[in-house]
């Protein structure tokens, strides 16, 4: 699993820092939770919603634009699960102009937030947890879970009914998004992953096997550890998509597996608005 790497990681930055370099990045990812209100940026609602599923009942975060209908957006968080973070991030990119879903995939065990404010995977007792709860997920759950959320939001009325949705995912929620995208290709018009883990292997049932399945454009963002790692994985995927006769920017960034969550021991602020833009242009382009 990509975040069992990311904590060596973790730790070994930890190591190379100083403790008043690694004190000023914490300050600084802290601060980060109070991003910057986007130019434009229109006026939100945000609510608590339960949803149902074929396996219970699905606690989520729902963000959209306060008037009008906009284009749906499933978020597939990292790890660490729905939390304040990305509450934070779903609610900005609602106020860019979209109908948001920021889901809890861990809602099968245990509801929003499953650790605490401030938890960091690097803590064993957290990621020890969570790992726990991500291995009962699995290639079906991420399918039937995809099709409920899509379903819900097509109830909505903040959704707009004759645009196309998005889907973005976060470490282990990038296999998420491309299962999404596969799973429902005629209401998936774009789908990003930011560091994604395991989108492209040798396994029977790897991500990329499902690209002539999708319909939708993709913008991959690749951490350089992961792509240092497995550097034929970015390969692979291209392979797939231009063999689909997909659009899909795959691009490694100069940034480390975590970059893009503000409350990531690895964020990198500069490399995480570079992946937002590049986010916000795809939906521009594919969700008009």
């Amino acid at each position: 699993m990509c975040d069992e790497l990311y904590a060596d990681d973790v730790k070994e930055s930890q190591r190379l820092l100083s403790r008043r370099d690694f004190g000023a990045i914490s300050v600084a990812a802290g601060v980060s939770m109070l991003l910057p209100r986007a130019e434009g940026a229109v006026a939100v609602t945000e609510e608590d919603v339960n949803i149902k599923t074929p396996d219970g009942m699905a606690d989520c975060y729902f963000v959209h634009p306060s008037s009008g209908t906009a284009p749906g957006v499933v978020v597939w968080p990292d790890i660490l699960g729905l939390r304040p973070a990305f509450r934070t991030m779903g609610k900005r990119l609602a106020e860019q102009g979209y109908s948001v879903l920021v889901v809890n995939p861990f809602y099968r065990s245990k509801k929003a937030p499953v650790v605490a404010v401030g938890a960091k995977f690097s803590d064993p007792a957290v990621s020890g947890a969570v790992q726990l709860l991500a291995r009962q997920l699995n290639a079906t759950t991420h399918v039937t879970d995809a099709k409920a959320f899509i379903a819900w939001l097509d109830t909505q009325t903040p959704v707009s009914k004759t645009r196309k949705m998005g889907t973005t995912g976060y470490c282990m929620g990038g296999p998420m998004v491309m299962r999404t995208a596969a799973a429902v290709p005629g209401r998936i018009g774009a789908a990003a992953t930011f560091h994604g883990g395991g989108l492209a292997s040798a396994a029977a049932d790897s991500p990329h096997l499902l690209v002539p399945q999708m319909k939708a454009q993709s913008l991959h963002c690749v951490a350089q550890n992961d792509d240092m790692r497995d550097p034929n994985a970015k390969v692979l995927l291209k392979q797939a998509f231009d063999k689909a006769g997909l659009a899909a920017e795959v691009e490694v960034y100069p940034a480390m597996h975590g970059w893009c969550a503000i409350d990531s021991e690895q964020y990198n602020m500069e490399q995480a608005e570079r992946a937002h833009a590049r986010l916000l242009s795809l939906f521009g382009k594919a969700l008009a």
